[in-house]
């Protein structure tokens, strides 16, 4: 069912994911500043980002049932109304508790919004074609993370803390108005919409596809491992390595442009290779990576140049599986695409974030935590992938 042509859908379902990116980046360069204003230390209001994670996850597991049952524009135009007043409601915070509670109720409706993004991509294609249209969404989606500091950073210096999140409300109200004029309904509806029972059934037929368990496997960790880079890259590059404030955002950038270049490889070689194929490629590359990043610190031959190289080699390599296997994945549930991809995003922000906290929270100084937090994690989803799926033809 082709209700939409795909670079229009593309750009609607990225702008409508790109919510979350914004919500927990734009904002870090004002944390100081809006610790001294609520009162806190910088450290509790950092908790702040562990509080939007959780909600951004439970927000996926609540409404990707709900998007199945009544509908996906029902659920996006809630969800992206709930985020936009909780993100104006923030620029009056006064208060640690409240702030939490506001960002809690922000990423709720964050995570009604991106759970639907794939699933509205699945309504409306299959297979490589839906592969195609992921890896544009991913490639659009990309520039948010990469924009976000560098937006946040310029509105603090022009009206403060508060105009991020004011910003970020007049996004959401412009991305309501662009959903309510531009995206039809995806979703056909079903003379009997599955109850409460029905979708706690539906959550345990995936839990329980092995198949789809690989795919999300391999989204999981290798979202896991990317996560466990960017929340040590910080430390790594400017305090470990010596790198300057001023050079390092190009460092971090890098990786993003590599992983936009591997989406656009990505969309050519869906053209002769399966998504499952691709995907395995892609998981190959980032374990050899891997096992080259311990191997070149156990040698003592770990310069900034190299670490990068590596580094963007296996961050970069993103592009091949996030897009393969959720299409892949998504394939197996076509009539609750939602409450899969529910699962999928669930366990994806879990496992980050849990890897993150063992890779920072004990604030060892030195590179081998983030090294082997990215290795395990890349390993794990390897031999998941491997050990769940089937194997798959070179076509």
């Amino acid at each position: 069912m082709q209700l939409i042509g795909a670079r229009r859908l593309a750009l609607l379902v990225a702008a409508n994911t790109a919510l979350a990116p914004l919500a927990i980046d734009a904002y870090l360069p004002a944390i100081p500043a809006l610790a001294e204003h609520v009162g806190a230390s910088v450290h509790h209001t950092e908790l702040s980002i562990s509080v939007f994670l959780l909600g951004f996850a439970l927000g996926q597991l609540i409404f990707g049932p709900l998007s199945d049952r009544l509908g996906r524009k029902p659920v996006l135009l809630g969800g992206i109304t709930t985020f936009m007043l909780a993100s104006l409601a923030i620029t009056q915070v006064n208060d640690l508790q409240m702030l939490w509670l506001l960002r809690f109720i922000q990423a709720l409706g964050g995570g009604a919004c991106v759970v639907n993004s794939p699933a509205i991509v699945r309504d409306c294609f299959q297979g490589r074609e839906a592969a195609k249209v992921l890896s544009t969404m991913v490639l659009i989606l990309m520039l948010a993370p990469l924009a976000a500091p560098s937006i946040g950073s310029m509105l603090l210096l022009m009206g403060g803390w508060w105009l991020i999140f004011a910003f970020l409300g007049v996004y959401a109200a412009f991305l309501l108005w662009l959903v309510i004029t531009q995206l039809p309904e995806t979703k056909l509806r079903e003379a009997h919409p599955p109850g409460v029972r029905q979708v706690l059934r539906n959550y345990a037929s995936v839990l329980k596809h092995r198949e789809a368990m690989g795919y999300i496997a391999a989204v999981a960790f290798s979202f896991a491992g990317l996560f466990a880079f960017i929340t040590s890259s910080p430390y790594v590059y400017i305090s470990y390595y010596g790198v300057s404030t001023s050079v390092y955002p190009f460092l971090f950038g890098a990786n993003i442009i590599v992983m936009a270049a591997s989406n656009r490889l990505n969309i050519r070689l869906l053209g002769k290779y399966s998504p499952q194929r691709l995907l395995r490629i892609g998981l190959g590359i980032q374990l050899t990576a891997g096992i080259a990043l311990v191997l070149v610190i156990a040698a003592g031959l770990d310069t900034v140049l190299v670490m990068m190289v590596l580094i963007m080699m296996f961050v970069g390599v993103g592009g091949l599986i996030t897009p393969n296997a959720v299409s892949a994945m998504l394939d197996h549930f076509p009539k609750m695409s939602a409450t899969a991809n529910a699962v999928l995003g669930s366990l994806q922000f879990t496992t980050g974030g849990l890897v993150g906290f063992l890779v920072s929270g004990f604030e060892i100084p030195s590179v081998w935590p983030m090294v082997i937090g990215m290795l395990g994690a890349s390993v794990l989803a390897n031999i998941l992938i491997r050990t769940l799926t089937p194997k798959v033809s070179k076509a």
